[in-house]
């Protein structure tokens, strides 16, 4: 630190400056000629120097360390370039150090050491200062007065009377080294001045330094300024707080963020979390006790803990173990559908048996108005467990099922969580419709997502990305419904129990009608049974006449159709009850919409009825061949797949290996062409199993004889003549029943697929097993 500066001249021209000198060295600072400076001596060597110089002239010479960290520097460990200084004062202080104030009267350069013991002395060669009026110098002595008053100002390091002495320095050479002495620059620095004999360099070099250093303080004020303005504003934020807290609490009003605070603090405790999920709720809550209410991240953290304090971690619905009154329930809801019904009774008899048991996993695939979404409801009042539905049909982002992140504006977790959270338990009874009707596109795949919350192995811990910890799904019954399961990816499909609800027959939907159709729709439209009564055969009528499904929901609508007619009737004043009758039917429905084509159809020969599986169950199918002259083409309509082509071409080339077989003529393909067509155009067609019934249509064609009215067929053929096996029985067979079809022809290899048929829709009804595409021809032709 300088304490002053000696502008004396005189005093200097005067002194006799030895040839040799004891030497001081300095630890992190710079002596300079004609400044004064206090410094404090604690080294045992440095203290007998000391000691030695009072008793004489008390002048030294003091050269700066290299390395501020050596204890007892050695002649390699200084500079070569110092300042002579005389000591001016010396206070012995009471542990034992020394503090001395200095004068630098001239720069040195150290020539050798003389001494090194007891302290070191060296001899030296004096350097003086030559100064000559020059332009160049005063314009860089000028400007760096007027930069160093201005450093001044901003450093608040720097003592103002520093500006004053400064002002009164009149050597250029002192000027520079006042000022290096003063400004924050490191030792080295400070030495490298010290060294610049040419008076120019020197104030060309000090100019630098004062430089940088009046920007850096400039650049400093800046940031001060712009963090001051912050801190006033979160200080006048913080006061307005205060007083606020103070005039509420004279008014017996309580701080709404603090009530909140405590409310979720209450709600993580009753929320009754695993220990992972209790720990990020309470550091997220310590998070938003520290934020201002203002701020846009309070409102987000907030949402978040109300969800997480919101999912049912631990409450659960009892389950309805008594198995004799599920079955009643179930019962109740449902004709039939004896395989699903057996196995939740079977689910309830082993949970009743194991405690701990991990909720099944069921896919429930049938055509559509079978009672797949219904029943979920049924098991769920037969459990006695809440229950939720949400629909898969057309979604194509993942986070639908996992949820977004929270950094995203308006994230919410996905659709699993959410309808969780809508139950208010942990163990609902949870239906995944139309699972087969995913979608896909750049957002992600959801059926992929499906994949961990349907595996019992991994739903244990399902990771929503907006909760972000851990959710137990293990206990929740999941089931999905699809109308065909083709489009399930086949890892999906894989996860569950798949339990097919084929169509229903006539009888079957007569009973569904009586017991659950018309009683729903008569409370829908507000009538008793004193004023409309349904006859059995009325029914029947209904079912064939203007409705042609595997499921109930035309019967349903249907029905309800009747059942407004006669609403009307009884608002307009007319009480008389209505009977239902087969012969009234068409007064309240109109015109039949269905009637059975196949008697009408295959009057002429080359129409043969097949039988079709479709996403909506069984079907028959209706194909015709004709033929006109040409030169043996082969045409296919109905708008028919490759493998629908394929069987045709098929049948056509295994004919002309028989055609003598079939007496037909040798230049019948060559002069003619024949044409095979599939009704209903708009509708596209595939699969093999249309062979037999292509084979069949084309020789009654060629032979011009009838195919029997009453059969209908399916299967597979080969160029061997072979008839293989195909899928769907169950349905074509449900199919052939309600068109009236009593004779079956199915390949004998599926045989076995007809344990699935129930005996009810077998009755009455005849099926023949073929190996041989041969057989076929000598059992359907008429």
């Amino acid at each position: 630190m300088v304490i002053g500066f000696r502008n004396d001249k005189s005093i200097k021209d005067r002194i006799f400056y030895p040839a040799e000198l004891p030497i001081l060295s300095l630890r992190g600072t710079v002596a300079y000629p004609d400044l004064v400076m206090p410094l404090i001596v604690g080294r045992e060597r440095s203290i007998r120097l000391i000691d030695d110089v009072m008793n004489g002239d008390k002048m030294i010479g003091i050269i700066t360390q290299k390395n501020p960290d050596i204890e007892e520097p050695g002649i390699e460990d200084l500079h070569t370039v110092g300042t002579i200084a005389s000591i001016m004062k010396m206070v012995k202080m009471v542990d034992g150090s020394q503090r001395i104030v200095v004068q630098g009267l001239s720069r040195f350069k150290l020539i050798e050491f003389s001494q090194r013991e007891p302290h070191l002395r060296a001899k030296i060669l004096p350097i003086f200062e030559d100064y000559q009026k020059d332009i160049e110098v005063d314009a860089m002595y000028l400007n760096l007065k007027n930069l160093y008053k201005k450093a001044v100002e901003m450093a608040p390091y720097l003592s103002s009377e520093l500006s004053h002495i400064a002002t009164r320095v009149e050597h250029p050479g002192n000027l520079a080294d006042l000022i290096a002495s003063t400004i924050n620059i490191s030792t080295v620095e400070k030495q490298e001045i010290l060294e610049k004999i040419d008076l120019k360099e020197r104030l060309k070099k000090v100019t630098i330094f004062l430089n940088r250093e009046v920007e850096t303080l400039e650049l400093s004020s800046r940031i001060q300024s712009n963090v001051k303005e912050g801190i006033d504003k979160t200080q006048r934020e913080y006061y307005l707080r205060e007083q606020l807290k103070a005039i509420q609490k004279e008014l017996g009003e309580t701080d709404d963020k603090f009530t909140e605070i405590d409310e979720l603090r209450k709600k993580i405790i009753e929320a009754n979390m695993p220990p992972e999920a209790r720990k990020v709720a309470e550091k997220e809550l310590d998070r938003l006790s520290k934020m201002s209410t203002m701020s846009a991240e309070y409102t987000v953290s907030r949402t978040y803990l109300d969800w997480l304090t919101e999912v049912p971690w631990s409450i659960n619905t009892e389950d309805n173990l008594d198995i004799e009154a599920a079955n009643i329930i179930l019962n109740e809801d449902h004709y039939d559908l004896e395989k699903v019904k057996k196995r939740i009774l079977e689910y309830l008899a082993v949970r009743k048996l194991k405690s701990d048991m991990k909720g099944p996993i069921l896919c429930f695939v049938g055509p559509p108005g079978v009672g797949k979404t219904s029943l979920g409801k049924s098991i769920a009042r037969a459990l006695g467990r809440k229950f939720m539905r949400i629909s898969l049909g057309g979604i194509r982002d993942e986070a639908e099922i996992r949820g977004h992140r929270r950094t995203y504006v308006g994230a919410l977790p996905g659709r699993i969580i959410q309808g969780i959270k809508k139950t208010g338990s942990n163990n609902p009874v949870f239906m995944l419709d139309e699972v087969d009707k995913i979608g896909m596109d750049f957002r992600g795949d959801p059926s992929s997502a499906l994949l961990e919350v349907l595996d019992p192995e991994q739903n244990f811990s399902f990771s929503d990305h907006y909760l972000e910890v851990p959710f137990d799904l293990s206990k929740v019954m999941f089931i999905a419904t699809a109308n065909q399961l083709d489009p399930v990816p086949p890892a999906l499909r894989d996860r569950m129990e798949v339990l097919e609800l084929p169509g229903y027959t006539e009888e079957e939907k007569l009973m569904i009608s009586r017991q659950f159709l018309i009683p729903k729709e008569m409370i829908e439209h507000g009538l008793n049974e004193d004023w409309i009564e349904f006859e059995d055969e009325a029914i029947k009528i209904v079912i064939r006449s203007y409705t042609r499904e595997s499921g109930v929901r035309n019967l349903e609508r249907e029905i309800a159709a009747i059942c407004r007619a006669v609403a009307k009737n009884v608002a307009e004043g007319d009480t008389e009850k209505k009977v239902v009758t087969a012969g009234s039917i068409h007064g309240y429905l109109g015109p039949i919409k269905v009637f059975s084509e196949v008697a009408e159809r295959t009057k002429y020969s080359g129409v043969a009825t097949g039988l079709a599986w479709t996403p909506t169950g069984g079907d028959i199918l209706f194909i015709e061949s004709t033929k006109m002259r040409g030169k043996g083409a082969l045409s296919l309509t109905g708008q028919l797949g490759d493998v629908m082509k394929e069987s045709a071409q098929a049948a056509l080339s295994y004919i002309r290996s028989k055609s003598a077989d079939y007496e037909i003529a040798e230049d019948f393909f060559e002069k003619n062409d024949i044409h095979i067509h599939v009704p209903q155009g708009g509708i596209p067609k595939d699969g093999p199993s249309a062979g037999v019934t292509m084979l069949v249509s084309l020789v009654s064609l060629l032979t011009d004889k009838l195919v029997r009215n009453d059969i209908a067929m399916t299967g597979e053929i080969t160029l061997r003549g072979l008839v293989l096996p195909v899928g769907g029985i169950k349905q074509k067979v449900l199919a052939a029943r309600r068109a009236g079809i009593r004779n079956v022809v199915l390949p004998k290899l599926n045989e076995k697929d007809l344990e699935e048929v129930p005996e009810s829709i077998k009755e009455n009804m005849q099926f023949t097993f073929i190996e041989k595409m041969d057989e076929a021809i000598g059992i359907c032709l008429a």
